[in-house]
């Protein structure tokens, strides 16, 4: 069990009592004069996602105040969770248990810490549950996002990506395989060889499966990128500083996997990740090369930056083999999705209407935003070339988003219900649950939709 979750001391359990601006006076009405005193005195004011430690008479800790924005609100508790002295914890509120078990989720992904290089001696604040199993694989998988994207690229290349996929592969009792380097040419990979042939470290295809063969084909792909130099067409500095999260794609789906096969969802599930580091060297492609793909298109490189549609377009054409209910694909594809929403919501595409209303619901739900952006028609013009099928990117400046969306729409398999994130998957401020770094975004909206499209 992760050590922020306690199952038993309920005796000694500190309550964590959340209150609003508005009800902190009805709740100081019940309380003796010296506690009435003590919040007076500090301030305190139900604020959302502030704190104040109350003293028991003894001058140990009594219970915690903590301010929410409304009832069953989940991220303060978040907050708390790193700030909190060590101890066992009691959520103390008439809550119902959907929002209880938010709180239990806020409460273990706010005490994530990255420590691979930098050890923690802080010992963890506990929230008592009365079931842990449930909430470990939401915040377990949430934790092998972060971990993936949070690792540097020299301990997280193509062939460290493929280990992290096969241990979740047999963790689950699934099946993994990869195609590397050269196979890569021989199996019909080209678009993946040629991002990856300029690096050192091997390129590859990792294919996951999981799950009944007679169960309903649902296909994750991931854009496994996991170091972005930006190829010939090289990025400044500023630009390629955090690009060890350019894996991000294949983080999420992995997570999506993870918490898919932990719940036993009744799915027959397959994740294909395109997996490569877009380096430089005498070898590397090229600006106006023009790339074979495993679907037949060809492709004229515009600009070797626009590497991430080229990593999963082979494995989107793959896809077909298994005529999937269902295909998703996660890629930190564009900058022009963060300035359309911000690096806090992701942007997705989908040729449903009917999933495209089911994902919004779900996260509005899970309260993990995500935002529709259109597959509009008419700019595929601006992938038209004059001498193959189409380029890699627009060379305008408007709607990249869009572009790069309908660029991959080309390799989806006709007649399959298909979505497209296109995410940041990096927290640039620290929130409460939400730390600096490597981030699941869309992944409980995902989930749930799933869960309720395809659970029993």
């Amino acid at each position: 069990m992760l050590d922020c979750y306690a199952v038993d001391g309920a005796d000694g359990a500190i309550p964590l009592i959340p209150v609003t601006r508005k009800t902190l006076d009805g709740w100081l009405e019940s309380q003796p004069e010296r506690v009435r005193r003590w919040v007076e005195a500090a301030g305190f004011t139900g604020k959302a996602n502030s704190r104040l430690r109350l003293p028991g008479e003894d001058g140990g800790l009594d219970a915690v105040l903590l301010g929410v924005h409304d009832a069953g609100d989940a991220w303060p508790f978040g907050g708390a969770a790193g700030k909190l002295p060590a101890g066992t914890y009691r959520v103390e509120a008439d809550w119902d248990a959907e929002a209880l078990k938010r709180v239990a989720v806020a409460w273990g992904l706010g005490a994530y810490r990255y420590a691979r290089y930098k050890e923690s001696n802080r010992e963890p604040a506990r929230l008592l549950v009365t079931d842990a199993e449930p909430i470990e694989a939401v915040v377990r998988s949430a934790y092998l996002v972060r971990d993936l994207i949070n690792t540097p690229a020299q301990d997280m290349m193509p062939e460290d990506l493929a280990a992290a996929a096969r241990d979740l592969a047999t963790a689950f009792g699934g099946e993994f395989n990869e195609v590397v380097g050269d196979e890569l040419l021989t199996e019909n990979y080209p678009a993946i060889h040629a991002v990856g042939r300029a690096s050192v470290h091997e390129p590859r295809l990792l294919d996951l499966r999981w799950g009944d063969e007679g169960a309903p084909q649902v296909t994750l792909v991931g854009k496994g990128v996991c170091f972005d130099s930006g190829g010939l067409d090289i990025k400044p500095a500023n630009g390629m500083r955090q690009m060890k999260k350019d894996m991000g794609g294949a983080a999420h789906a992995l997570g999506l996997a993870r918490l898919i096969m932990a719940h036993e969802l009744p799915v027959r599930l397959r994740v294909l990740i395109g997996a490569a580091e877009n380096a430089i060297s005498g070898n590397a492609f090229r600006p106006g090369d023009v790339l074979n793909t495993r679907k037949g298109l060809t492709v004229e490189v515009d600009n070797t930056d626009a590497e991430g549609r080229l990593v999963i377009c082979d494995p989107l054409a793959e896809s077909a083999a298994d005529e999937p209910e269902l295909l998703i694909d996660f890629a930190t594809l564009t900058g022009a999705a963060r300035v359309a929403l911000g690096t806090e919501v992701p942007a997705f595409f989908t040729n449903s209407d009917e999933v495209a209303a089911g994902l919004m619901a779900a996260s509005e739900t899970e309260d993990d935003p995500i935002w529709r952006l259109p597959l509009h028609k008419p700019y595929r013009a601006e992938l038209e070339s004059s001498i193959a099928d189409l380029v890699n990117c627009s060379s305008g400046p408007f709607g990249g988003a869009i572009t790069a969306a309908l660029f991959l729409q080309r390799f989806v398999p006709k007649d399959v219900d298909w979505v497209h994130f296109d995410l940041m998957a990096w927290n640039m401020r620290a929130r409460p649950g939400r730390p600096k770094g490597g981030e699941a975004m869309g992944l409980y909206a995902a989930f749930r939709y799933l869960s309720e499209r395809f659970g029993d």
